[in-house]
């Protein structure tokens, strides 16, 4: 960003307002997050869209030349095979975990209450294996698992999926 004004005081950049404050033992910067930041899913929309009405969409190439043929999950806009369109199908929500680990430590940016257990979960009829968090009870490779989606409130974001052990 470029400096445009300078004082004891303030120092502002283009757009966003700085407050100095030279009291304390080390320098202490005010950065207000008033900005509005927009975003957008592109061709993966409907991915993201499926999460909020309960549904797990993938890709699947439509090239019937190319050589991999792959579904895809998470989805892919284009085949990385062969560069062709893909097309949307709804894959199944239940699956098996294929591996996992337990977060104790999620970093920073994460809005997930630790310790959780991250999971890979295999699905039949995907040639990817889908990672996400079991939100109850311990993980075990083979555990048959089902999704859950937050349809009411959704974050809009791949927290909108989790993962529940089968009864």
């Amino acid at each position: 960003m470029a400096k445009i004004h300078d004082s004891a005081a303030t120092t502002e950049y283009i757009g966003t307002p700085l407050a100095l404050h030279d009291d304390d033992p080390a320098w202490v910067v005010k950065w207000p997050r008033s900005i509005t930041h927009q975003h957008t899913y592109g061709q993966l929309t409907p991915f993201f869209k499926g999460l909020t009405e309960g549904k797990l969409m993938a890709t699947r190439c439509t090239n019937p030349e190319c050589p991999e043929k792959n579904t895809w999950l998470p989805p892919r806009a284009d085949c990385p095979d062969c560069y062709a369109k893909m097309e949307w199908i709804e894959a199944l929500t239940e699956g098996e975990i294929y591996a996992y680990t337990m977060v104790d430590y999620a970093g920073i940016g994460v809005e997930m209450k630790t310790p959780y257990w991250q999971i890979d979960v295999q699905i039949e009829g995907v040639d990817t294996i889908f990672k996400g968090y079991l939100l109850h009870g311990k993980a075990e490779i083979g555990m048959k698992v089902k999704a859950q989606f937050r349809t009411e409130n959704p974050s809009h974001t791949i927290l909108d999926i989790c993962w529940v052990p089968v009864d």
